[in-house]
């Protein structure tokens, strides 16, 4: 869990939000300087005008019973289901655990790729959850996010990987008793073996805090070890995959048995077409996690572009 106590929960959440868009603001502002420093090959100026898209995405997820959806999956999957295992935790007797769940979301956050190297993005998120005792639920916004990625480091054809990191704020609709604040951060490694970028290998970490707004509940910290590697080929379809070790320290939910922790493989696989600008135009994603059973993710990729260089 965040280091910081219980009681400066309300602070925290009212200030955080400022404190985020106050970076993003600063980070929008010197990619666009960055981007209009940027040359192409010839010596032109290159187009500053940054890429201005809805990254719509759509997911589905099982979740085996006694378990939760950690891992790299949807934050708005993660934070819905959360929110259902909580809003249940209180009328369930003490000897029942979690239910078996399902779960479909729609994330629709607004990106900004100020430059090559920056992006910036912040949405909103709707879901529908299932479960055994009460069905499908209602199709509903249930949790906004925001975030950035920058590459801190650019191979460029050197011997020394590139070096991205990401960071996402997810917070629960509405933010009740039940409310959760959800911190996912990304380092990863890139290199590649060519200047095009067009094969190379991955290392990274993705560390995951959950802050809940009541302090019967606790979700422990979640963290992932990958390696992997990618492969794009002339017509611009490019393939990811990612394989790892997950730790998750466990959650307690009001009276639900406790989850467990555990330390479990994981296994993500992507499937994009790019342009010729290596922009996104079509992604599918197939995730398994074992928490410690198969939970199974399936995600659809499918920008809308507003501008695009």
């Amino acid at each position: 869990m965040p280091v910081f106590p219980r009681r400066s929960t309300v602070a925290l959440r009212l200030f955080l939000p400022r404190l985020v868009a106050a970076c993003l603001i600063g980070l929008c502002f010197s990619g666009a300087a960055f981007g209009k420093d940027r040359n192409d090959d010839s010596g032109a100026p290159a187009d500053a005008t940054p890429n201005i898209y809805l990254d719509l995405r759509t997911s589905y997820a099982t979740v085996p019973a006694g378990a939760l959806p950690v891992g790299f999956g949807s934050p708005a999957l993660f934070s819905a289901l959360q929110s259902l295992a909580l809003a249940n935790g209180g009328t369930l007797p003490t000897s029942v655990s979690l239910p078996s769940r399902q779960s479909l979301a729609v994330d629709l956050p607004l990106t900004v790729d100020v430059s090559d190297t920056v992006s910036l993005y912040a949405g909103v998120s709707g879901t529908t959850t299932y479960g055994p005792a009460q069905g499908w639920s209602a199709f509903d916004v249930t949790s906004w996010n925001v975030g950035f990625q920058a590459d801190l480091y650019s191979q460029k054809g050197g011997s020394i990987p590139t070096i991205t990191w990401q960071s996402t704020i997810t917070q629960a609709i509405p933010n009740g008793p039940t409310g959760t604040t959800t911190f996912n951060n990304v380092l990863e490694f890139d290199y590649a073996f060519d200047a095009d970028a067009t094969r190379g290998m991955l290392a990274g970490i993705q560390d995951t805090r959950v802050e809940v707004a009541t302090a019967l509940a606790r979700i422990h910290p979640n963290i992932i070890g990958y390696v992997g590697g990618y492969y794009q080929w002339p017509s611009n379809w490019k393939f990811t995959g990612r394989a790892g070790v997950q730790y998750f320290g466990g959650a307690q939910f009001l009276s639900f048995t406790p989850v467990r922790s555990f330390t479990q493989p994981i296994l993500r696989l992507d499937l994009d077409r790019m342009d010729d600008n290596d922009n996104r135009l079509f992604g599918v994603t197939a995730q398994i996690i074992w928490v410690p059973k198969p939970s199974y993710q399936l995600t659809l990729r499918t920008p809308l572009y507003f501008v695009r260089n």
